[in-house]
Order: structure tokens, then C-alpha cells, then sequence
């Protein structure tokens, strides 16, 4: 159960070494496709579509907030010298949207699908 929620205990030592972090968790806040998003490495984020090919790196340099279990620092509007790196896991097409359209009592219905393109990256590392 310690294992779960990020503690480390090692025997023999005292109950205190039970509750120190092994290791914070961080995330950050990008900006992409005019959309924000909140990542922290090792999540998976659906994204607009964006150039590349299965298992090809990213770099989204537009963060607006980085922080882990101590600090948070807030950009003004970005933080500068942040960016966050992944991996581009796959190149796919979103569900289905269905758009009607009707005009009453003239007999005017069209039904159109749409399917939006979405990138999925898995987030490695945030600097």
C-alpha cells in the first residue's frame, strides 16, 4: 500500500523514513492546437493534429504553469526556458460527429458525419 501513494519505509529505520517522497510529482500546462492541456510524464494526452510519424519526439514550448510537489512557477505568459517532450504513440481520427440540419415543414434535412484527425503523445520528460 505505501508503494501506491509514493512513500518509501525501510526497515529498521525509523517511522518518519516511511513518509518522505521518493520522488514529487511534477506537470505542467501546454498550450496547443489553441487548447491547454495539463501533462505530467508518463500520461498520455489527445491532442489536435500535429506533423509526424508513429514514435517520432515532440516538443511543445509553450508551458504556462510548471510546478511539482513544492513549487509552482507561473509564466507571464510563458515560462520561459520550460518545454515538455513525447512521443507521438498514434496518428488517429476522433469520433464521429453527426451534424443535422433541418428547416421545418419545407422538407429541407441534411445529415453530415464529421471525424476531427487527433494526435495521441505519451509525455516523457518536462524541463
Amino acid at each position: 500500500m505505501a508503494g501506491k501513494v509514493g512513500l518509501t519505509c525501510i526497515p529498521g529505520h525509523d517511522i518518519l523514513s516511511c513518509f518522505q517522497r521518493v520522488n514529487p510529482v511534477s506537470y505542467a500546462v501546454i498550450k496547443t492546437g489553441g487548447k491547454q492541456y495539463r501533462v505530467s510524464p508518463g500520461s498520455s494526452v489527445t491532442v489536435e493534429k500535429m506533423p509526424g510519424e508513429v514514435g517520432d519526439v515532440v516538443e511543445f514550448n509553450e508551458v504556462l504553469l510548471k510546478g511539482d510537489a513544492d513549487n509552482v512557477a507561473v509564466g507571464t505568459p510563458l515560462v520561459e526556458g520550460s518545454k515538455v517532450t513525447g512521443v507521438i504513440v498514434t496518428q488517429d481520427r476522433g469520433p464521429r460527429i453527426l451534424v443535422f440540419k433541418k428547416k421545418r415543414r419545407k422538407n429541407y434535412r441534411r445529415r453530415r458525419g464529421h471525424r476531427q484527425w487527433e494526435t495521441t503523445v505519451k509525455v516523457t520528460e518536462i524541463h
